[in-house]
């Protein structure tokens, strides 16, 4: 099988972009083909280069709207994927997805695309919302399958009409096993916090700092991995709120699993998400999770068996939750290895790859 992924951004990686990067491997791995068609060069198609995934730099293909950029992307796309000639293309996220499905229905390619959290759903603010909305109902006429990472994603999708019951598959994402050096201790002490979130929204790292600035009278430090636009904001946050000296800002580390194996606590605030990786690479280490119960994330994070969940943008509730978690060890252990079971049962990146395999299978067989 001939595959060709379609995303948009290279110069900031993301779940979506790792993601893409897992399954072009795979597949590779397995005997196919695979090409990915990438937004420009940057940091995303460095980690390609590394992994050996074979990827097109397109000139025109970014993230921000704009008509006569968009037309000029499309023809490219069009151009890429004719000298490609993919039996499938797989586009993902909402830009990529759009101009991805056009051009597999202009040259009459079978097609699937995976949103990676839906402009349907909120995830965008302002004029943003309102065009990649009317965007996502005008592209269910191509009548492309889509591959939701949960089914809370699937559920808005069928909501908004997007697409039939039957072209609306779940697949979880999954992340791949590391070393058992890399399991954390989460009953030791003092409790250290770790936090795997780019600065930019729908992330929340105010309501974070906030919560921990309330419980100045705990044994806490908080690792904050990551960057992005949002970082110097949330600097001085820490400054004015008296706790920047517990909090170290250590970047974007593109393998955060020694960094997680540290730590006793995970927190994921955030305001949006589909089904987060973050959450999952916690997991497999071995950790409780505090993340905010919104999008897919319940699906992952069972309330009081594997984490705790809170209320997004609340940082009383997170208070609480990293409090709870803060002064009982045992607890600690006990969601964490909750955890690590659920991650070797369902949150694999194997299961993911089979169970994407089998989608791709299903359309080529329709």
């Amino acid at each position: 099988m001939k595959i060709a992924y379609v995303i948009t951004r290279a110069d900031a990686v993301g779940g979506a972009s790792i993601h893409v990067r897992d399954l072009a491997c795979a597949m590779r791995e397995r005997g196919h083909e695979a090409l990915v068609l990438v937004g420009g060069e940057g940091p995303v198609t460095a980690q390609f280069a590394a992994a050996g995934v074979p990827f097109r730099a397109l000139r025109h293909l970014r993230r921000a709207v704009d008509p006569v950029r968009d037309v000029a992307a499309y023809r490219e796309l069009v151009a890429a994927l004719r000298a490609f000639a993919p039996d499938l293309v797989s586009a993902h996220t909402a830009k990529a997805g759009w101009l991805g499905r056009a051009a597999a229905a202009r040259l009459e390619l079978r097609a699937v695309y995976t949103p990676h959290g839906l402009s349907v759903a909120g995830r965008f603010t302002g004029a943003a919302s309102g065009v990649f909305a009317l965007a996502e109902r005008f592209a269910a006429r191509w009548d492309a399958p889509v591959i939701c990472v949960s089914e809370a994603e699937r559920a808005i999708a069928l909501a908004a009409g997007l697409a039939a019951p039957e072209r609306l598959y779940v697949v979880h994402n999954g992340v791949s096993e590391v070393p058992p050096g890399f399991r954390a201790t989460p009953d030791s002490a003092p409790a250290r916090i770790c936090c795997v979130a780019r600065f930019a929204a729908p992330k929340d790292h105010t309501t974070l700092l906030e919560a921990l600035a309330a419980l100045r009278e705990r044994a806490w430090s908080l690792e904050l991995i990551g960057d992005g636009p949002l970082e110097d904001r949330a600097r001085r946050l820490a400054a004015r709120l008296g706790i920047a000296g517990r909090v170290t800002f250590r970047g974007y580390r593109s393998d955060p699993e020694a960094a997680l194996a540290a730590c006793q606590v995970f927190v994921l605030p955030t305001r949006s998400e589909a089904f987060p990786r973050s959450v999952l690479e916690a997991m497999r280490a071995g950790l409780p999770v505090v993340a905010s119960n919104v999008g897919g994330v319940g699906e992952a994070v069972e309330d009081d068996v594997t984490g705790l969940l809170v209320a997004p943008g609340d940082p009383r509730s997170l208070a609480s939750a990293l409090d709870a978690l803060l002064g009982d060890a045992e607890l600690r252990a006990r969601l964490g290895q909750a955890g690590r079971r659920a991650y070797e049962q369902r949150f694999t990146l194997e299961r993911t790859i089979e169970r994407t395999l089998g989608v791709y299978r299903a359309i080529m067989d329709a």
